[in-house]
C-alpha cells in the first residue's frame, strides 16, 4: 500500500496558490462598534486558508483632522489584540462612571489640601539661601546629634 502515499507536486502547489490568490479578498471590514468619543471600530476576521492568521482591526476617528485622538482603554486593548471580544456598552458605561467618580474625588481632595497648603503646612527655609542650593530647614538636623548654632 505504498502507492497510496500522497506525493508533493511542486507545480501543483504553485498552481493552487496562484488560483487561491485570484479569489476576491475582503477589503472593507465588518463594523464592530462605537465608543462614546464617536470613534468607529472595524475588523476583518482571520482567514487561515489564505495565510491570514490574525484579524485586522482598526478604527475611524470621529475627527479625522485631529492628531490627538482619545481611545478608551477597553477598545485599545481590543485593537491591540489583548482581548478577543470587543467591549460591551454596559462595560463602557460602568467604566466611564468610575472614571468620573475618580475625577470628582480628586477635585475634592485637591480643594481640601489646597486649604492646608495656604495655611503653611510646609516648613520655611532659612534665610540667606541662594538659588541652586539645597534648602535648609530649622526643623531638620544637618548633622545627627549636633545642634545648630
Amino acid at each position: 500500500m505504498a502507492g497510496n502515499k500522497p506525493t508533493r507536486d511542486l507545480l501543483g502547489i504553485i498552481w493552487q496558490n496562484f488560483w487561491r490568490s485570484l479569489k476576491p479578498r475582503q477589503f472593507r471590514g465588518n463594523y464592530i462598534g462605537e465608543d462614546y468619543f464617536g470613534n468607529k471600530y472595524y475588523e476583518i476576521p482571520p482567514n487561515p486558508s489564505i495565510g491570514k492568521r490574525k484579524a485586522s482591526r482598526w478604527f475611524e476617528p470621529a475627527d479625522k483632522d485631529a492628531f490627538d485622538q482619545e481611545l478608551t482603554a477597553e477598545w485599545e486593548a481590543w485593537l491591540r489584540g489583548r482581548r478577543d471580544d470587543p467591549p460591551t456598552r454596559e462595560e463602557l458605561v460602568k467604566n466611564l462612571q468610575i472614571m468620573e467618580m475618580k475625577k470628582r474625588n480628586a477635585a475634592e481632595l485637591e480643594a481640601h489640601y489646597s486649604k492646608d497648603k495656604d495655611a503653611g503646612a510646609l516648613p520655611k527655609q532659612v534665610e540667606g539661601e541662594t538659588i541652586g542650593t539645597f534648602p535648609k530647614y530649622n526643623d531638620y538636623e544637618i548633622h545627627p546629634g549636633k545642634k545648630i548654632r
